[in-house]
Parts: C-alpha cells; structure tokens; sequence
C-alpha cells in the first residue's frame, strides 16, 4: 500500500489520533464560550447577581494540572491535550477575572483568596513532581492527580444533576452543552485510547458516564 502511495497502517492511526484529537479541541471550545452569555449580563448589568464563580475556579486548576500533564515536562505526544487546556485555562481565568471586577467586596475577596489558593496548589504540584519525580514516575504522579482534579471540577456541577433528579426535567442542562461535553469526551477518550495513554481516557470515560447519568435519570 505504500509504495503506491497510499497511507499505510501507521499513518492511518496518526491520522484517525489527531483527527480525535482536534475534534475534541473544537468541541472543547463550544464549551469554553458558552458562559459568554453569562458574563455580559454581568457586565451590562454591573453585579455577579447570585452567579457563582466557583465552577470557573474549580475548571482553572483542572485546565493547569491536565496541561501540565501534556507537557513535555512529564509526558510526550499528547500536544493537543496541552493545547485544549492551555486554552481552557485562559477562558477560566478571564472570567474569574470578570467575576472579581464585578462582585461586591465580601465575594470579591472570597474568590480572590479561592484563585490565589488554585495558583498555590499548582505551584506545588509543578515543585513536587520535578524536585521528587524522575519522568515516568512523575508522569503516573501528574497523571492520577490530573484524573483527582477532574473529578474535583465535576463537584460542582453534580448539584446540576442532582437538580435534574429532583425536577425530572434537562432544563438546567441543555441540551447543545451536554451534546458538546459528551461529543469532547469521546474525541479525547478516542484520542487517549489510540496514544494507549491511561490517564487521558480515563478522565473522558468519566466524563462520559456523568453525562450518561444525567441523561438517564431526567
């Protein structure tokens, strides 16, 4: 086949992994912008009303320790994995940024005390796995806590799911973010699977089930 020209086996796969790969970027970025509706009413309105920015902190520090995992630093080829969250994190902070301009002085301080302690943690989780760790052991390291802060993010909108149960109704899901989140999670489930990278796919088959539960019990 490839002395025809043609693509052999070994770039099929290169090709069907970063296909996975930046479908799960573009999904990914549906998400990111989706609290855009949000943060104008804030800012046309001048309050945070009784919007919360914790989900914005808890997805900061899951964006930095996943793109610390995807950096070469502790493990290699899985750029676009290092690409989604370096990103994530930008639109995380920008709208903590936004939330802290907004919120009136008691919220204000408590979410600035909340993202100083998400720059503390990373801080220390980059100073333990490059002073204590050798490269692979850092890898599996970064990699358990990077599947931690995941599970972590998602404590926040469980209350969501929980309001589902309670309601019998996806109102308070809808229906296009919950397609973007289950259409990302099995691009990068697809993407981790075929790099026979353990962490990345664990984390999107968590994901995954979580959305499948929330489906089902509405």
């Amino acid at each position: 086949m490839a002395s025809l020209g043609l693509p052999g086996p070994s770039s099929y796969h290169d090709l069907c992994c970063y296909g996975a790969g930046i479908a799960g970027n573009i999904f990914a970025f549906v998400l990111f912008i989706s609290p855009l509706p949000t943060f104008r009413r804030i800012v046309r309105n001048g309050s945070t009303e009784q919007f919360s920015a914790t989900p914005y902190i808890y997805s900061l520090l899951n964006c930095l320790v996943c793109m610390w995992y995807a950096l070469p630093f502790v493990s290699y080829g899985v750029v676009l994995v290092a690409t989604v969250n370096t990103i994530g994190a930008a639109f995380q902070l920008a709208y903590t940024a936004v939330f802290i301009a907004y919120a009136d002085a008691k919220k204000r301080l408590k979410v600035s005390v909340l993202l100083a302690g998400v720059f503390c943690v990373f801080g220390l989780i980059v100073y333990v796995s490059m002073a204590l760790f050798d490269h692979k052991p850092r890898r599996t390291f970064v990699g358990y806590l990077s599947v931690a802060s995941l599970i972590f993010m998602f404590a926040s909108p469980l209350s969501i799911i929980n309001l589902v149960i309670r309601t019998k109704s996806v109102e308070y899901m809808p229906f296009y973010l919950s397609l973007s989140m289950s259409l990302m999670s099995m691009s990068f489930f697809a993407y981790g699977a075929l790099l026979d990278d353990f962490f990345i796919y664990v984390r999107y088959s968590f994901l995954l089930l979580i959305r499948d539960f929330a489906w089902r019990v509405a």
